[in-house]
C-alpha cells in the first residue's frame, strides 16, 4: 500500500460576504405585554428589547435563510455554484427531515453541496464558522456558506413571563473561503450539558404529539441562573478566544456577542475591561433574540450602520441551550 493521499491545506480562511433577513411585521412591546401580564417599561429593564421580528407564514426557516444567503453570496462575489457546503444552524426547523440545510441549497441553486444542520441553539452560528474555517482550510471545501437563522416564534408560549418577550425571528448567512491572510481565529467551544435544563423544550415531540397541546413544545427557561452563567462564565470564554487569537482589547474594533439580553452583554463588556474604542453590537433592541441567527444578524447591521468596516478586528461569542458556546475573533470582510 503506497498510503492514503490527502487535500493539502489551504493557507487560510475568512469570511467573504455577510448577509441578514429580518421579518417585514415589527412587534413593539405593547402588543405582547397583556398576555404575560407586564409592560413594556419592564421588558425594557429586564432585557433592553424595544421591539422584535416575527415571521408571517410565508416567511420561514428556508425562506429567510435563502434570502439572506443571496445577500451573503452577493457581497462575497461568489457564484451559488461555487458553493461546496452549506451549514445551518436552527432549532426551529420543524421536520425532523430532510435537513433545512438541503432544503435551502436546493432553493438556492447550487451545485449539490454537502448541507446539514447542527443543534447547538444560540452557538450553534459560532459552532459553524468554525467548522467551515477548517473545513476551508483543510481542503474538504473551498466556499462554504454558514447559516443561522429561526422562527422561535412557531415555539414560543406567548403566555410565558420568562420567555415571551425575548424569542424572536430572523436569519443571517456568511460566505467562509480562502484568503492570502487569517480571517477566523482559533475557537474556543464547550458545552455545560450538567445544566442542560437551564433552557430546553418543555415537552419531547412524542409527548406533545400525545398532549395534543403544541405549547408544550415551547422553550422554558430559568432565567436568573442563565443570565449568571453567561454575564461571567462567557467572558472568561471571550478572553479565551482573543488570548489564542494573539489579540488585546486594545486592538478589538468590535465586539459582536449573542444577543441574548443587554444586560448579559454590559456584563461580559465590563469583564472584559473593553475600552470605548470597542463598537458593541446592541440588534436586540429592535431585533430581540434569534437564538442562532442572532450574531450574524447583528454582523450585518453593524456593517450596514457603519460601526463595523471592512478590516475590523470583531470578537463573536455566543451562548445558549446545552449549556453550548463557542467564541471566535473574526476579521470583517
Amino acid at each position: 500500500m503506497s498510503g492514503l493521499q490527502v487535500e493539502s491545506l489551504s493557507a487560510q480562511a475568512a469570511i467573504l460576504g455577510v448577509g441578514a433577513y429580518r421579518p417585514i411585521r415589527v412587534v413593539p412591546n405593547a402588543e405582547i405585554v397583556d398576555a404575560i401580564d407586564s409592560s413594556d417599561e419592564w421588558v425594557q429593564q429586564r432585557s433592553g428589547i424595544r421591539t422584535r421580528g416575527i415571521a408571517g407564514e410565508s416567511e420561514t426557516v428556508v425562506s429567510m435563510s435563502v434570502e439572506a444567503s443571496k445577500l451573503a453570496l452577493d457581497r462575497a462575489g461568489v457564484d451559488v455554484q461555487q458553493v461546496d457546503a452549506v451549514i445551518v444552524a436552527t432549532v426551529s426547523h420543524l421536520m425532523q427531515l430532510p435537513s433545512a440545510a438541503a432544503m435551502i441549497a436546493h432553493e438556492l441553486g447550487a451545485a449539490q453541496p454537502a448541507a446539514f444542520d447542527i443543534s447547538a441553539a444560540c452557538a450553534g452560528f459560532c459552532h459553524g464558522v468554525a467548522l467551515a474555517n477548517d473545513m476551508v482550510r483543510g481542503g474538504t471545501a473551498r466556499h462554504v456558506l454558514v447559516i443561522g437563522v429561526e422562527k422561535l416564534s412557531d415555539i414560543t408560549d406567548p403566555t410565558d413571563r420568562g420567555s415571551a418577550f425575548i424569542f424572536a425571528d430572523g436569519a443571517g448567512a456568511v460566505v467562509v473561503g480562502p484568503a492570502d491572510q487569517p480571517g477566523i481565529g482559533p475557537v474556543v467551544w464547550g458545552s455545560d450539558g450538567e445544566h442542560y435544563d437551564h433552557i430546553r423544550s418543555r415537552r419531547d415531540w412524542k409527548e406533545v404529539v400525545a398532549s395534543g397541546d403544541l405549547r408544550q413544545a415551547a422553550i422554558t427557561m430559568k432565567g436568573s441562573e442563565v443570565f449568571r452563567w453567561a454575564s461571567y462564565g462567557m467572558a472568561k470564554v471571550a478572553q479565551q478566544a482573543l488570548d489564542r487569537a494573539g489579540i488585546t482589547v486594545d486592538e478589538l474594533d468590535c465586539f459582536i456577542p449573542h444577543q441574548a439580553n443587554n444586560r448579559i452583554t454590559d456584563a461580559m463588556a465590563r469583564s472584559l475591561r473593553l475600552p470605548d474604542s470597542v463598537r458593541i453590537a446592541r440588534d436586540i433592541i429592535d431585533a430581540g433574540n434569534t437564538s442562532a441567527a442572532s450574531v450574524p444578524m447583528a454582523l450585518d447591521r453593524m456593517m450596514e450602520d457603519g460601526d463595523a468596516k471592512s478590516g475590523d478586528v470583531a470578537l463573536l461569542i455566543a451562548f445558549g441551550a446545552g449549556l453550548s458556546y463557542a467564541a471566535q475573533v473574526v476579521v470583517i470582510p
